[in-house]
This record gives C-alpha cells, structure tokens and sequence, in this order.
C-alpha cells in the first residue's frame, strides 16, 4: 500500500490533521490507530452502569478561530457553557482556585505563613534555575510548602527540582502582594483567572463524543486496530503488528516521541536514541466512582477540585455529573467522581490498590461520607502509560537534537506526545498542531503552535 501522507494515530492531531488535508483536498493520506476507536488521550467510554468517563479532566476552551469553527460544526447545539469554578482542598478547608489569590480562606496560621513569604526581602532574588527555584522565587516559602511544593510533585510525579519553568505561560498565576492582602482584609474572592475561566462540553457522549464525529467524517482513512511494529525512515516504510505495510512520502507521528525514536525506527540513530532518554512522563491513573444521590446536601456546584496533600492519592477530582448531567446513568440523580492519580519511578504507586484508595481519599477530604461507601454504584478505572510530557530540564535539548533530524527524513512528530511540549499540549492545541501541519504540507504555511526552538 502507498500513500503520500501517512499519520499514526487517530487522537486529536491526528484527526486534525486530516481534518485538515481533506479540507485542502489533499485526499491522498490514510491514519494507522493502534485501538479499535479514535480520540487517543481524549477518548471517553460507558461502563457497565450506564456511566460516562473520560480519561482525566478534559474542557473545551480555544486559543483559535479555527477550531472554535470548527467544534461548531462537529457538536452544533449540542453542547453545554460552564462559568468555571475550581478549589483546591488544604488544611481541611476550600479555597477558591488559584490557591495564591484567595489565601484568606486557610487558617491563620498557614495563612500567615503564606502572606510572610511574600513579604520583601523573603524571597530569593536569584535567578532560578529549575522549577522549584521558581516557584520558591515567585511565591515566596509559605505558598511553596503549601500548595505548589506538594501539588507539583503530585501532578508531575517528578521531582520540581528536575524540571524547567519556561513552560509556563498562561498555566499558572503568578502571585501581587497588594493584591493578596487587599483580599484578605476586603474578604473578597478572585477566581477569574486563566484561559478556562468558561469551557463547554459535550451534551452527550463525554469529550471523546468529538473525537467520534470527526472519525466517522474520515471513512476508511483510518486504519483501527493497526499498532506500528516499525518504521524504515530510509525506505520510507511503516508496517504494524498485524502485517500491514505501507509506503509513504511524508509521516506525521502522534505517538510517544521516546517510543518511536528508540523502539520502532529501524536501524535507529544512537544519537537519537540517546537524545531520547532525555524525555520524561508520567503516568496517570483515573478512577471513577458512582453512586446515587441520597441527600440535597450531597450536590456542590464545583467543576474540579485540587488537592496537595497525603490524605489522598489523586491530585485531581472532577466532578463529571456537573460537566454534562449525561454522564451519569440517570441525569440529575446521580454523582460522577472522577479522580487522576500520578505515578512514575519517582512516585511509585500500587494501581491494584488505588481504587480502595481512591475512595479512602474521596472520604478524607470530605466529597464523600463514610457511611455512603457502600452504596457506591460503579466504579470503573483505566491506567495510562503515557498522561503528561514532563518539561524536565534536559527536554529541550533532546527535542532539539531529534526533532530537525527527523524533518530531514520527511517524519514530523506533533501532538502531546509526538511534539513532547506539555505548553501546546491542551486540546485546542493539539489539534491545530495537525491542522498547521496539514497546512504547511500543502500550501507551505509555517506552523505557529509548534516549535522545538
């Protein structure tokens, strides 16, 4: 089999992607999807209970005009508008997010402690070199010890110490000490923050109900069930697992980057091969647990909730029934708990065990009472390998010993993983990496989203 465009995977660059090229009409392109369904990381299912899940905390919120365009096209009317609103759960209390705005909600004395840190001449006025340097620097020890400390090291299940802070941008809020202490003495909340400050949803069918409609506008262009067993970049030839094989003048990869470097590529380059050890993830955990509602008293209005500290294993819970009342068996009657656990060689979990756990968790902080274990009506989890590319510090000098490599043999890799870039790793982000790849292929438009430089 020959194409001109070949592209694995089927996840949100993936499709943008082609998306893209049929646009174009660019029609000579097929997509190689190693699952029997599209949506890669934002895939959603329906378990046994009638239940819908998503794997972690995904919301549609968009940086482009093309995408809003396009999600317009795909979901119409049927999708909901959410006023964002996210806590973070510390020292037995709610505090409004982001936890650095609205620190008058702790306890005096850890409230204290955070103010003090602020203070002049308390933080460090070096330059940092690594994220917890950064962290300790912007918002002084009090937050640091805290919530970003402990958060970070929850989420990433790396050290901070071993990751870079460039990635930041607009993900994380940097702290006023003006600000801060005219909240605490005006007891007023700021939580406006942030580029998802409103998100939508889909109605029906969780975020892989988009991913779904944009598969079924390909038709037999994607390839289910066809796991890449290797690529020879110099013959330009992919062949799966199952025996396909399939010639190419262009690849567009949107698996792992490490994988594909250092497993699939025939004869690899020792020198990419060592670039890619360089890159690091983690791996995510999502437990979901149902159950019915009992009491009014049971119901908040919150979208997702933080949580720093030991008295739980997850760093996220989403509360699904609030994102579409569809997600549940039976709408409004129902709650939908929907926690992310880390892990990795630096934060080691035992995944048979955190499922109990989770639930353990879900009644230490208070989302669920102890008495209402057992009524617990479903739970369903999944782990993945692959959650989040960690910006760690030797990130960018692998992506740049690979990345231009790899273009001189006509292979770019996009997307969350194929790119390696958690920044440009959002949704929207994802899939205008396709949809500019597409476009750079065709009418040699230089992409914008993405860059190893």
């Amino acid at each position: 089999m020959k194409t001109r465009y070949l592209i694995i995977g089927a996840g949100p660059t993936g499709l943008g992607a082609a998306h893209r090229l049929k646009e174009l009409g660019a029609d000579d392109y097929l997509v190689l999807e190693r699952h029997g369904h599209a949506g890669g990381l934002a895939a959603s299912f329906r378990d046994d209970a009638g239940f819908t899940w998503d794997i972690g905390g995904h919301v549609v919120f968009s940086h482009y005009a093309y995408f809003d365009a396009l999600m317009d096209s795909l979901l119409g009317e049927e999708r909901l508008e959410h006023q964002r609103e996210s806590w973070v759960r510390s020292h037995g209390s709610w505090v409004p997010y982001p936890f650095q705005n609205n620190i008058r909600y702790l306890p005096r004395e850890p409230r204290w402690e955070c103010v003090e840190g602020l203070l002049p001449g308390n933080r460090s006025e070096a330059a940092p070199e690594n994220f917890a340097q950064w962290f300790e620097h912007i918002f002084g020890a009090g937050i640091a010890r805290h919530f970003m400390a402990p958060y970070n090291f929850k989420v990433w299940a790396t050290p901070p110490e071993l990751m870079q802070f460039n990635w930041i941008g607009e993900r994380v809020s940097v702290v006023d000490l003006r600000k801060v202490l005219k909240n605490i003495i005006l007891a007023q909340d700021d939580v406006a923050w942030g580029p998802n400050n409103t998100f939508k949803f889909p109605l029906h069918g969780g975020t892989g109900e988009i991913f779904r409609r944009m598969a079924s506008l390909q038709g037999d262009r994607i390839r289910y069930g066809q796991e890449v067993a290797s690529v020879d970049a110099l013959a330009k030839r992919v062949t799966t697992l199952d025996g396909l094989e399939v010639e190419y003048d262009v690849l567009l990869n949107t698996a792992p980057l490490d994988r594909f470097v250092a497993e699939w590529m025939a004869s690899p380059d020792s020198a990419l091969v060592e670039a890619a050890s360089g890159l690091e993830h983690n791996a995510v955990h999502v437990a979901g647990v149902g159950l019915d509602i009992r009491e009014e008293r049971e119901r908040n209005s919150r979208c997702w909730m933080y949580f720093p500290e030991k008295d739980c294993p997850f760093y996220r819970v989403t509360n699904f029934h609030n994102y579409s009342p569809n997600n549940v068996a039976r709408p409004g009657e129902q709650l939908a708990f929907m926690c992310e656990t880390s892990h990795s060689a630096h934060k080691p979990e035992k995944i048979d065990e955190l499922m109990d756990r989770t639930v353990a968790g879900l009644v230490n902080t208070s989302l669920l009472d102890q008495s209402r274990v057992d009524d617990i009506v479903t739970r369903w989890e999944t782990n993945v390998d692959y959650g989040y590319p960690v910006p760690t510090l030797s990130r960018d000098a692998s992506l740049r010993a690979i990345q231009p490599r790899l273009e001189e043999l006509d292979i770019y890799s996009r997307g969350r993983f194929g790119g390696w870039k958690y920044e440009v790793s959002n949704m929207d982000h994802s899939v205008m990496q396709g949809v500019e790849w597409a476009e750079r292929m065709v009418t040699d438009t230089p992409e914008s989203t993405y860059s190893w430089e």
